[in-house]
Parts: C-alpha cells; structure tokens; sequence
C-alpha cells in the first residue's frame, strides 16, 4: 500500500503486474506440493481455485525445466474416468548446496528440490579457532566435495549456522562456543569462492524449515522447532512463515531469562534457559547425584540409568524434563504455536521424556478452551538442518513463504 500524492493518509492500492501475478500463482502452486505431496492438477486447481488451463501453464514450463515430473496415474475411481497424474518433484531436480555449521564441525549435502540427499560430506576445525580463514577454507572443501562439477543447474548453497547470524548481510554476529568466528562474513565470501548464490541463516531457523517442508511441520500453519543438547535454540513458523525479527535477530531462545538471578550463562548473563536445560546443567547436576559418566551425560544414557532404577537417575531424568518444559510453556503463553518439534539430544530420551516433557508443559499452563500444546520428537534425525539450508535456497529462487 502507498500514500496518495494529495498529502493525505488515504492508502492506494499497489497494482500487480502480471509477472508478480505469475510468480505468486506458480509459489501456490509449489507450496500446496511441500505442504499436502504429489498432486493431480484437478487438485491443485480445486485447492487454489484457479482453472485447469492455469494451472497447466503453471505445471508445464516447470516440468521442462525438470523440476516437477509426473508420476504413474492413480487408480481410476469407481464412476470410471480418465486416469490422473499426480505431479510432484523430481528426485533428483534442482540440486542445492546445503552447509550446517557448529563449533568444531561442518556438514554438507548436495539437496534436491524434492529433499532427496543426493550426497553428503563434512569437515572438522578447532572450535576455539582464531584463524577464520580456515573455516571458510573447511566450509568451500566440504561444499566441493559434494557438489558436482558441472554447476549450470545449481540453484543455491543455504548455510546454517549455529550462532547469532545477521541474515541481511550473510554474516555470524556471534557463537558462543566459537568466539573466533564472531564478525565473519560467511555468506559473501562462500559465495565469492564458489560462485553461487549463498543465503544463511540461524541453525535453528533452518530446521525449522526442514520441518515446515519435509518433517512433521508440513501443513502445519503454526509450530516451534527446537534444538536442545549443548544450546537451545528455537525456529518459529507461524502462520505459515518463519519468524525472523531484524535481520534474524530472533530465536535465541536458550538466553531467554527464566530464574531471575540464576547461574551465569556463557553469555555473560545471568539466569538464562541454557543454565538449567543443556547438557552442561545435566552434567553438573548427574556428578552431584553421583552418576556414572556423569562427564559426559546425555539424556539416551539418563533416560537408560533411570528405567534400571539406579539412585538419582530417575530424579534427574523427571528434573531435566521440568526444566525443557519451562521454557517451551513460556513459548506456548506467548505465541501459542501448539506443536513443538525436538530435535537434538532430547530425541535419545525416547518416548519416557516426551511425554515428561509434555506433561510438564501442560501443567505449567493455565486452562484454556484452544488445543493442548503437543511434543512431538523429530523424524528427521540429523538431517532437518541441512534440508532446511536447502529449503533457505528454494524459498528466495521459487519465492515461496519463510
């Protein structure tokens, strides 16, 4: 919308030409595909409500281009009929770069439109690295290694990075377990050395894309996907976009306050979700108990301790499930997503913690009339983050919702 040129406050509406009109029908059309899967054009005409002869013009130049293929036709239904041709992605359409970056290590995969992983690879480094460079050097080595030497059909490269990001400039602001990366400007100087396109973002925004596209989110027009283990961080989708805030400023859930004069947190902050919902607060509190290798719990060797009945175990595992709950019931007050998906270390504690996890949340909260919110546990394993770097890819060059 735009003022008038009379002065007053009276908006004008902004006219569509009729490429931006082609552009948005042909994202409705790709979205309802990611959202619902292989679709006749009966279907995608009755879901978007425009003609069979538009939807045709859509389908067919994307079909030439080897994005959409049709698949076998369904089974004829009882009242006979000429048989349709589900369209969806092709296996191995559009290949995207795709890089998920934490401290100490690099993934890479070579995506297709459709999530297919084509290949994969990875790279190590120091974490406490002060030498960028040879980061930059271990992200393009592990990109070449999956990317294929002829580059005229790529789309993209989508990086996921597990720190604060400016998304604006494709820079890392900060990574707590990483502190020589603070500044770096990944995203121009990956895409200078590779040649492509290059968009980043933060890990768990990513992820959440993973799962908006491939996962339990698809369809889905509200939920939270969170990461837990040695951080939390949290990618939100609601009504059916990614919630970003300034320049991907948002999602630092972990530094969230929750005990007011609590622990000091590797932030410098005090009382932080981090401080009582990671893996160093499990640690911690399993060598207090007395646990065995106390050094290096995680929640798969916990959830384990306490089904045995060793002494503390179970205690801490019930501990542990309180103090994931309290932030996620402080997400649900607040935006109300409903569905929470966990990723990471959480997922090993099985289905005992999910339902302690989902338990917690819903005694935390008040009555109300709207749907209990949901724990789900992640069917993507390890995987969501780099389907959703290439899902970062896919959303700028297909113009579909973030």
């Amino acid at each position: 919308m735009t003022l008038t040129e009379t002065g007053t406050n009276r908006p004008t509406p902004t006219l569509v030409s009729p490429a931006m009109a082609v552009e948005a029908n042909r994202a409705r059309v790709l979205q309802a595909l990611y959202d619902i899967g292989p679709l006749s054009r009966a279907d995608l005409a009755r879901l978007t409500g425009a003609t069979r002869a538009t939807i045709g013009a859509i389908v067919l130049p994307l079909i030439e281009r080897g994005l959409l293929v049709e698949r076998e036709p369904a089974p004829v239904a009882a009242g006979g009929g000429k048989p349709a041709r589900p369209l969806y992605f092709s296996p191995t359409s559009w290949p995207i770069g795709a890089v998920h970056l934490r401290p100490g290590r690099i993934d890479t995969a070579l995506v297709s439109a459709g999530g297919n992983v084509l290949a994969t690879a990875h790279e190590q480094f120091p974490a406490r690295t002060r030498d960028a460079g040879s980061v930059v050097d271990a992200v393009v080595r592990a990109l070449e290694a999956v990317l294929p030497q002829e580059r005229d059909d790529l789309v993209g490269v989508g990086i996921a990075v597990g720190g604060m990001v400016d998304t604006d400039a494709g820079t890392i602001v900060a990574i707590n377990l990483a502190p020589g990366l603070a500044g770096l400007p990944l995203g121009p100087l990956v895409s200078e050395r590779i040649g492509l396109p290059v968009f980043l973002d933060l890990h768990p925004r990513a992820q959440a894309l993973g799962d908006r596209w491939f996962g339990q989110g698809r369809g889905v027009g509200s939920f939270a996907s969170i990461y837990t283990g040695e951080a939390i961080g949290v990618g939100m989708v609601l009504d059916g976009a990614i919630h970003r805030g300034p320049k991907g400023s948002g999602g630092e859930i972990g530094h969230t306050t929750v005990h007011a004069g609590g622990q000091q947190c590797r932030c410098g902050r005090h009382g932080c979700w981090e401080t009582i919902a990671t893996h160093r607060w499990l640690r911690s509190e399993a060598g207090r108990l007395g646990l065995p290798a106390a050094r290096t719990m995680t929640t798969g060797p916990l959830a384990r301790l306490a089904a045995k009945g060793h002494p503390g175990a179970a205690e801490l595992f019930e501990k542990y499930a309180y103090n994931l709950a309290l932030g996620i019931a402080n997400l649900q007050q607040i935006l109300a997503p409903g569905l929470f998906i966990l990723h990471g270390d959480a997922v090993f504690g099985g289905e005992a913690f999910r339902s302690a996890i989902e338990r917690n949340v819903r005694a935390a909260l008040p009555p109300h009339p709207g749907s209990e919110p949901r724990i789900a546990f992640s069917e993507l394993q390890d995987r969501a983050t780099l389907l959703g770097g290439a899902g970062l890819v896919l959303s700028h060059s297909l113009q579909l919702a973030v």
